[in-house]
């Protein structure tokens, strides 16, 4: 016999979607921490910033973390292509560098820096700047 459920025999069950729901949303910003924020997300680079330098046309950004260095150029006004690069070396090491025409940033680039200093060069349209020796 019909008795108007749907589902009959789950109507007595709790419901536990929204609890569970609740659960994995805390867990994932607990997992998430305090580390991250705006500035990593944006820039693809993990760690501390440690030198921001702007130019005419962008900003050079440099991060660490742990025994790595990261930089990433990002445009000053985001929207069309255009010729964007970065550069990172560690003393005695080659260079990475990201380079093409993008929309909003050149990079993450990624070198090993431990006990090392390096270098980050960044551009935007023609116009560029360097930071010269850091993290000595």
């Amino acid at each position: 016999m019909f008795d108007g459920r749907l589902w009959p025999g789950r109507a007595d069950r709790p419901r536990r979607g929204p609890v569970v729901l609740t659960a994995v949303a805390a867990l994932a910003l607990a997992l998430a921490g305090p580390g991250i924020t705006r500035a990593d997300a944006a820039s693809g680079c993990p760690g501390h910033r440690v030198q921001s330098v702007r130019f005419a046309t962008g900003t050079l950004q440099v991060y660490r973390s742990g025994q790595y260095a990261c930089a990433v150029t990002l445009a000053k006004s985001p929207g069309r292509r255009r010729q964007m690069s970065v550069s990172l070396q560690a003393r005695g090491a080659r260079a990475v560098v990201d380079s093409g025409r993008f929309t909003r940033l050149a990079g993450p680039v990624k070198v090993r820096s431990a006990n090392r200093c390096v270098r980050a060069v960044g551009a935007v349209s023609g116009k560029k700047t360097a930071t010269g020796g850091i993290l000595c």
